[in-house]
C-alpha cells in the first residue's frame, strides 16, 4: 500500500516537472541585442591624464553623428521603455499558455467534529477527527476548442505591435538625434562668423585709432569703431551660450546629460539627395513602422472578435486527488480521478453584445489604420515639399555669401586707403555676416529637412560623397 502511494507521487511530481521545463520554450525569443547596451557605447575611461574622468564618461570626447546615434540607441529612456515592453508582452504570451500546464494544490489540517443530530436521537456524544497529512488535487485542462489558441495569437499580434512601437521610437529618437546634432554644428558655424567678425571689428578699430592718431580721421571714427566691437563681443557671447545650449539638447536627446563638451569632427554640408515623391511613398510602405502597426491592430481586433463568438465554448478537462489521513495523519489513503466537460454560464444577452462590440471595434481599427496611412501620406508630402524648398534655397544663400563678401572685400579696400567712411565698412561687414549666418541656417534647415523625411519614409537617403556641394565652389 505504502508503494502505491509513493508510485502515484512520484508520477505527479514527474508530470510537473516536465511541463515546467516545457515552459521555458513557449513565447518568442527575444534578442537583447537589437539595440546596443549603454555600457557598450559610452566613452571608455581614459589613464592619460591629460582627461578629465566624470563617472565613467570622458568630459571631452570626440564626437561625429553616428557616434551620437550610437550613444542614443544606446541611452535613450525612450528606446530602453519600448524594449522592456517587448520583454513584457513576451511573458504576457507565456502566461496564456499556462492555461495547457497542470495545477497543482496541496492541503493539509486537522478536522474535529460532533454531530448534532445523531448525538442528540442517539443520547450519545459523538465526536470524531479528522486528520489529513496530505491532500494533492492536479487539474489538468486538455482542451478548450481553440479559446487558449486564440488568447495566444492576439499576444503574439501585441508582442509583434510592441516590437513595431520600438522600431518607430528608434526611429523618432534616431531623426531627433540627427536635428540636435545638425543644430550643434550650426551653432558652432554661428560661433565661427561672430568670432571672425570680432577679430574684424578689433582690426577695424586698431586701425581706425591710428588713422586717428597721425590726423587722418576723426575721434568719431575711433568711437564707431569701439561701438562696433562691443556689439560684436555681445553677439559672441549669445553664439557662445548657443553652443551650450544646442550642446545640453543633443544630450537630453542621446540620454547622456553628463557629456560636458564635445570635439566635434564634422561641419555642416550640402549633400543634395535625389528621390521623387512617389519613391518616398513606395519606401515608406515597407519601412515606416507606423504603417506595419496599423495592420497588426487591425488583425489583433479581428481575433479578438473570433475570441468573444467562442464565449460559450466548453473546455475539457481531468482532475486526480490523493488524500492520506483519516483518523491518525497515516492511518489510510484514497485517491479519484475524472474527466469533466465543463460548459460556462450562458448569458445569451451579455454574449451577443460583447460580439457586436468587438465587431464595432475591428471596424474602428480598420479606420484608424486608413487614417494612419492618410497621416503618414502627409506627413511625407509636407517632408517633401520642405526638402525641395530648402533645396532651392542653398544656391541662393551661396551667392548671397559670395556677393557680400566682393562687396566686403571693395569695401574694406576704399577703407585703407581713406576713400571709405567707417559706416560704410561696417555696412559690409554685418550684411557679410548676415549672409554667412544665412547661409548655415539655410544649411542647417535642409539637413533637417532630410532627416525629416527619412523619419517620415522609415529609411536613411544616403547621398554620395562626390555629390557635396561646397561654399566657394
Amino acid at each position: 500500500m505504502l508503494l502505491k502511494r509513493i508510485i502515484l507521487l512520484s508520477l505527479i511530481i514527474s508530470f510537473i516537472n516536465i511541463n515546467t521545463s516545457l515552459a521555458y520554450d513557449i513565447g518568442n525569443e527575444v534578442n537583447e541585442k537589437e539595440y546596443p547596451s549603454a555600457d557598450a557605447v559610452l566613452p571608455k575611461q581614459n589613464d592619460k591624464a591629460d582627461f578629465v574622468i566624470e563617472g565613467s564618461v570622458e568630459k571631452n570626447i570626440d564626437m561625429t553623428l553616428d557616434k551620437c546615434i550610437e550613444l542614443a540607441l544606446g541611452n535613450n529612456p525612450q528606446i530602453n521603455a519600448a524594449f522592456h515592453d517587448i520583454l513584457a508582452s513576451d511573458s504576457r504570451i507565456k502566461q496564456v499558455w499556462s492555461n495547457y500546464f497542470p495545477q497543482v494544490s496541496w492541503q493539509t489540517g486537522y478536522t474535529r467534529i460532533r454531530q448534532l443530530q445523531l448525538s442528540d436521537a442517539l443520547g450519545k456524544n459523538l465526536t470524531f477527527n479528522y486528520f489529513i497529512l496530505g491532500q494533492v488535487t492536479l487539474q489538468q485542462m486538455l482542451y478548450d476548442f481553440g479559446v487558449t489558441q486564440n488568447q495566444a495569437t492576439i499576444k503574439r499580434l501585441d508582442y509583434e505591435a510592441y516590437k513595431t512601437t520600438l522600431g518607430a521610437t528608434i526611429n523618432d529618437v534616431i531623426y531627433q538625434t540627427k536635428d540636435a546634432y545638425y543644430n550643434l554644428l550650426y551653432a558652432f558655424e554661428n560661433k565661427r562668423v561672430a568670432e571672425d567678425t570680432v577679430n574684424k571689428f578689433e582690426m577695424f578699430y586698431n586701425q581706425a585709432k591710428a588713422f586717428y592718431e597721425i590726423g587722418m580721421n576723426p575721434k568719431v571714427d575711433v568711437t564707431i569703431a569701439e561701438v562696433n566691437l562691443s556689439n560684436a563681443k555681445l553677439q559672441l557671447i549669445q553664439a557662445d551660450n548657443a553652443v551650450n545650449l544646442a550642446v545640453a539638447r543633443l544630450n537630453n536627446v542621446m540620454g547622456v546629460p553628463f557629456i560636458d563638451k564635445y570635439n566635434v569632427q564634422e561641419r555642416l554640408k550640402y549633400q543634395p539627395v535625389d528621390v521623387t515623391f512617389n519613391q518616398s511613398i513606395e519606401i515608406a510602405r515597407d519601412a515606416r513602422p507606423e504603417l506595419k502597426l496599423a495592420e497588426l491592430k487591425v488583425e489583433s481586433a479581428n481575433q479578438t472578435l473570433k475570441l468573444v463568438k467562442k464565449s460559450y465554448f466548453p473546455t475539457l478537462s481531468i482532475e486526480g486527488q490523493l488524500q492520506i489521513g483519516g483518523k491518525s495523519w497515516t492511518s489510510n489513503y484514497g485517491y479519484n480521478l475524472g474527466g469533466y466537460l465543463n460548459f460556462p454560464t450562458v448569458n445569451g444577452m451579455l454574449i451577443k453584445n460583447e460580439i457586436q462590440e468587438a465587431r464595432y471595434l475591428y471596424d474602428k481599427e480598420i479606420a484608424n489604420a486608413k487614417n494612419t496611412q492618410n497621416q503618414i501620406y502627409l506627413e511625407i508630402q509636407n517632408a517633401y515639399l520642405m526638402l525641395e524648398e530648402k533645396k532651392n534655397q542653398m544656391p541662393v544663400a551661396m551667392l548671397g555669401v559670395k556677393q557680400a563678401k566682393e562687396n566686403y572685400e571693395l569695401s574694406y579696400g576704399r577703407y585703407r586707403v581713406g576713400e571709405a567712411n567707417p559706416t560704410e565698412l561696417k555696412d559690409a561687414q554685418i550684411n557679410y555676416q548676415q549672409a554667412q549666418l544665412s547661409y548655415y541656417n539655410a544649411l542647417y534647415q535642409y539637413n533637417s529637412a532630410k532627416a525629416s523625411l527619412e523619419k517620415a519614409i522609415g529609411k536613411n537617403l544616403v547621398p554620395n560623397e562626390s555629390d557635396i556641394v561646397e561654399l566657394g565652389k
